[in-house]
Order: C-alpha cells, then sequence, then structure tokens
C-alpha cells in the first residue's frame, strides 16, 4: 500500500502476457497515470461455475465433499491483463482454495461469496445478515492503506466489529491489506515500515513454533512473494481490542521477515493473516509491480527489477491455503504431524 491512496492502471501492458517481455521496470510517463475504474465484465471462467451480478460472485464447489464457505471481500483489482486470463482476486483465490481444499483429507469442496467493498470505486458493503451460513471470511489485498481514513475502510471496520461480535463462530483472515485491516481492528498499530522501504518479490519467512504445526512442516522457513510497504508493526493484545478478545486470547505471530517482523497473525479457531500472498503467480507479480511503479507507489526501480526476477520461483502459497482450510474446518489445533 502507497501513501497516496491514488490507483492507476499500467498502459505499458496493454496486452496479454505482456509483462514476460519487460526486462526492467522504468517509470511511466506522466500522461500513463490514470485513475482506476473498476469494471464488471465477467471472466470466462465465471461463465462455466458462477452466478454473478454487479454486486457480487457466487462460485460453488467443484468437487463433491465436505464444504467450506467462505466470503470474500475484494478490496482491490488486479491488472486489467490479469483480469482478462484469470479473472478478479476473488476468482483467483477461489480456485486456489478449491486446489488445497482438493488435497486436504478427507477432500474439502469450497463455495464463495465474492463482493467488492470499495464503495467509492462502484462497490458495495454488505450487511452482516449476508454472510448467515458462511464459515469465515477472507480480506483480499489492497493497494488502499489498511490504516488509511476512507470511508469505506471506517464501513468495513464497522462491518468487522459487528460480525466479530455477534458471530463467535465466525473465522476471519485476511492477507495484505486484509491482515493489516483485522489488526487494526483489534487495535494492532499499522503504518509504513520503519524504514519507509517495500518488501517485494519472493521472500523467506522465518516461521515460530506456532507457524510450524500450522502449516505443518519440520522446515524453519516458508517462502511466499510480498509486496507491501505499510506493515503491522504492533500486534494486537487483549488490552488493544476494547473488549473484542476475552481476557484468555492468545494473539501469536507465526512468521517473521527480515523486512517485517510480523507476518502473520494467528488465534486459535478464531483468526489467521499472512501479510504475504498466497496465490500470485509470475505474471502477477510483475504486473502488480508495474502498476505500483505507474501510480507512484514504488520509486526505487532497481529493487523492482530485482523482484521481478524472483517472481518464477516456487513459493509456498498452497501450504498457506491448507492453514487456512483447517481454521475453517476447526481442525488447525491438538492436529500431529510428521
Amino acid at each position: 500500500m502507497f501513501k497516496t491512496g491514488i490507483r492507476s492502471l499500467s498502459c505499458r501492458l496493454n496486452t496479454p502476457n505482456a509483462a514476460k517481455h519487460l526486462p526492467r521496470f522504468t517509470a511511466p510517463p506522466k500522461s500513463c497515470i490514470q485513475p482506476h475504474i473498476r469494471t464488471l465484465t465477467p471472466s470466462p471462467l465465471q461463465k462455466l461455475y458462477t452466478t454473478a451480478s454487479s454486486m457480487g460472485q457466487h462460485y460453488k464447489p467443484t468437487i463433491d465433499a465436505q464444504v467450506v464457505k467462505v466470503f470474500v471481500l475484494e478490496t482491490d483489482t488486479p491488472h486489467p491483463d490479469t483480469q482478462t486470463e484469470r479473472g478478479s482476486f476473488g476468482e483467483i483465490l477461489h480456485r486456489h482454495f478449491s486446489e488445497a481444499g482438493s488435497k486436504h483429507h478427507p477432500p474439502l469442496g469450497v463455495e464463495t461469496e465474492q463482493v467488492f467493498v470499495v464503495t467509492e470505486e462502484g462497490g458495495r458493503m454488505p450487511k452482516v445478515e449476508e454472510f448467515e451460513g458462511y464459515d469465515g471470511l477472507l480480506i483480499t489485498g489492497s493497494m488502499y492503506d489498511a490504516h488509511g481514513d476512507n470511508q469505506w475502510i471506517h464501513d468495513l471496520l464497522d462491518l468487522l466489529k459487528q460480525l466479530w461480535i455477534k458471530r463467535p463462530d465466525f473465522h476471519f483472515t485476511g492477507v495484505c491489506f486484509g491482515h493489516q485491516v483485522l489488526s487494526r481492528l483489534l487495535g494492532g498499530k499499522v503504518g509504513p515500515s520503519p524504514t519507509n522501504d517495500w518488501e517485494l518479490g519472493h521472500s523467506a519467512i522465518t516461521l515460530t513454533p506456532v507457524g510450524k504445526r500450522l502449516f505443518r512442516t519440520h522446515d524453519d522457513k516458508v517462502y511466499l512473494h510480498q509486496m507491501h510497504q505499510d506493515q503491522v508493526l504492533e500486534a494486537p493484545t487483549v488490552e488493544s481490542s476494547n473488549g473484542l478478545l476475552k481476557p484468555d486470547t492468545d494473539v501469536h505471530v507465526w512468521g517473521t521477515s527480515n523486512h517485517t517482523s510480523i507476518q502473520g497473525l494467528y488465534i486459535p479457531n478464531r483468526l489467521f493473516t499472512s501479510q504475504a500472498h498466497l496465490a500470485f503467480d509470475e505474471d502477477m507479480v510483475k504486473r502488480q509491480i508495474q502498476m505500483r511503479i505507474d501510480s507512484g507507489g514504488i520509486k526505487d526501480l532497481e529493487h523492482a527489477d530485482r523482484a521481478a526476477e524472483t517472481a518464477d520461483l516456487e513459493h509456498d502459497g498452497e501450504q498457506v491455503a491448507s492453514a487456512i482450510l483447517r481454521l475453517f474446518r476447526y481442525d488447525d489445533d491438538g492436529m500431529s504431524w510428521d
């Protein structure tokens, strides 16, 4: 998330797969920077197994299995080439979680409702009643500041607070912006990195003992794609939560990196967040970096080039998705692994 709060599109990446043909990033001409307007054209994939409207999309599971129902709150739109090829961030995450669910034991089907909530860009904020029957929610990443004062962000915080109070059985998950805004909800401190620089590209995250258990691994690290300047500077506590957390609640940090000491938060049977992205691929990484360059957010082009060079590396996003599904199914705690 960059400081201006202005969103823009890249006019350089105007053809499918163009990101593959840009070995180095360059700053855009001023005439290239334009406000972004969300489009609601359904992708080809959306037509296969969704019901869609201008206000949201509903994805049903593609396998016959026990179903996890997730309400996805979309807080941004991808690069237009990505939107054309792969759909919205919600669609991308639906397929990512469906793949992870198929490998769960026993297999899990994933059903999602997806609503774009940036009201100042034509979205809408759901009502609490719409979450009835869902196991939990997931908040996507965004180019907006989670610590910002945009009205839609305050409305989102109000919605999350109502759900937290009224639905003690409900699960809260978030990625990047979602990680930060959930921390803000519970009184954590969110802001720009102390050095005001970005964490970009394929990064190593050192796991805490809690992180190793959540991801069912003996490895010391996981590897995920990063794209953020803001971060959670101080984790929430019972005292900071203004009564949302019970006195005996433990808020765990599951991982840390050289740049960001709080890479994810975990509250047993209640909350799981990740600063890093779990469903980015090579083209998405390069295109999202270019969008931030074009908007003026990223100014260090050498840093951007180094990050782009790691975009094709394998990452552990499926492990993160699997951990989130286990949270939704109440099997994230007390499980042994080899």
